[in-house]
């Protein structure tokens, strides 16, 4: 069976699991955690795994404006529980499993799609490319 920090969790819902888990350890292991709470909720947070490398991994979107010291405290913690739980992150009958926490606060405006930015379009975008080529490309006339 998986657990993620201790708890059982199905695959399908490891980032949820985590985000929940995170906090909760964060407040009974002694930090702030009220602090710790309020920036999480509104990161978001997405699990993948490499099947080459076998690393887990949970990718926290935090807000574009948060601070470097809150991003900090948040590594900080995490970093914390990683050293002094009882548990591992993730682990699957028992056994550890690597894994990693990577954040994020990089929001590349979207492009196509129905989220598409206003004022943007892929020949925009990709435009200082294509006139580095010096010609060689050319732009959708569309866009």
């Amino acid at each position: 069976m998986w657990k993620i920090l201790g708890v059982d969790s199905l695959y399908l819902e490891f980032a949820d699991v985590w985000k929940r888990r995170i906090v909760e350890v964060v407040a009974e292991d002694g930090g702030d955690g009220e602090k710790f709470a309020s920036i999480m909720k509104d990161s978001d947070v997405r699990y993948m795994m490499n099947g080459e490398t076998e690393i887990h991994t949970f990718l926290v979107e935090v807000p574009e404006d948060i601070s470097g010291d809150d991003l900090q405290f948040l590594a900080d913690e995490i970093l914390r529980v990683a050293k002094t739980a009882d548990f591992p992150f993730i682990s699957l009958n028992g056994q550890y499993e690597k894994c990693q926490v990577i954040f994020d606060a990089n929001r590349e405006p979207e492009i196509l799609g129905l989220d598409k930015a206003e004022g943007y379009s892929a020949g925009a975008a990709f435009a200082p490319i294509l006139n580095g080529w010096g010609g060689a490309g050319r732009q959708n006339p569309f866009s």
